[in-house]
C-alpha cells in the first residue's frame, strides 16, 4: 500500500510541475503548425513560468523565463523536450575512501559529476570529468545508480544522473581552478560538512567501493506520481 501523499505542495513539487508543464508546451510548439494550438501552448508556457517563479522567488522574472523557454523551441524531433543528462563518478582508492569535490558555485560537497558531452560515451565522460575536476586518473567498473536529480533535490532543472563506480589508478589531487574549491578522499565516518544528501547515496556508494555486489539504485515509481510521499 502506498504512503499517504502530503496535502501541501512543496517547493520541489512546484518546480517539477512547472518544468513538466513547460516541457509539454515547448514540445507542442515544436510540432504543431496550427495557430490556435500555438496560442494555447504559449499560454500554458506562461502559466508554467508563473509557477516556477513563485516557487523560486528569485532569478528570472516570469516574463524573462517565458521568453527564454520560448526561444529554446526547436521544430520537429530535435525540439522534443527531455531531461538533461549528467554523469557522476564514485571513485574509491586503496584505503576504501571516496573522492569528493567541493563545488565552486555552492560550496557543497559531492562526488565528481558533469554534463554528458556529445561525442563521448557516458563512461568516457566519467574518466574525463574526474581527471579535469580532481587530477585523479581512474578506470570505470560499472554503473551503480540512475537518479532523477529534481526528485532528489540535487537540481532545479530536469535531469537524469548516471553514476558509475570507478577505481583510482593514478594522478595527484588537483582541484579545477574554476569548478572546485577543494577535492579530497574521505572515509565513510569522516565525510565533510556541507555534503549533498549523503543519506540518499553514501551507504550504497561505500558498499560498492568495498566490493559488495550492490544493485543499480534507481528511483522507484511513485504512486501517485505528482505528489511527494510523506516520510
Amino acid at each position: 500500500m502506498s504512503e499517504t501523499p502530503s496535502e501541501v505542495a512543496t517547493k520541489q513539487d512546484l518546480l517539477r510541475w512547472a518544468e513538466t508543464i513547460a516541457g509539454i508546451a515547448r514540445t507542442g510548439l515544436g510540432f504543431t503548425e496550427v495557430l490556435y494550438e500555438r496560442e494555447r501552448y504559449e499560454e500554458i508556457l506562461k502559466v508554467a513560468a508563473d509557477i516556477k517563479q513563485c516557487a523560486e522567488g528569485n532569478g528570472l522574472t516570469s516574463d524573462e523565463l517565458y521568453e527564454s523557454w520560448l526561444d529554446s523551441v526547436i521544430e520537429g524531433i530535435p525540439g522534443y523536450v527531455t531531461p538533461k543528462v549528467t554523469v557522476g563518478a564514485v571513485v574509491g582508492n586503496e584505503d576504501g575512501e571516496i573522492l569528493l569535490i567541493q563545488r565552486a558555485d555552492s560550496g557543497r560537497w559531492l562526488y565528481p559529476t558533469g554534463w554528458a558531452d556529445i561525442g563521448y560515451s557516458a563512461s568516457e565522460v566519467v574518466v574525463k570529468e574526474v581527471a579535469e575536476e580532481t587530477g585523479i586518473e581512474c578506470e570505470v567498473i560499472k554503473p551503480i545508480s540512475i537518479l532523477d536529480g529534481m526528485r532528489l533535490g540535487f537540481t532545479g532543472i530536469p535531469l537524469y544522473s548516471l553514476v558509475f563506480l570507478c577505481r583510482k589508478t593514478g594522478g595527484v589531487l588537483k582541484p579545477h581552478p574554476l569548478e572546485c574549491r577543494d577535492v579530497g578522499f574521505f572515509s565513510e565516518d569522516s565525510l565533510p560538512e556541507g555534503i549533498v544528501s549523503p543519506q540518499r547515496w553514501a551507504s550504497h556508494a561505500f558498499a560498492a567501493i568495498r566490493g559488495e555486489n550492490v544493485e543499480v539504485m534507481f528511483d522507484e515509481p511513485r504512486n501517485p506520481v505528482w505528489l511527494e510521499e510523506n516520510d
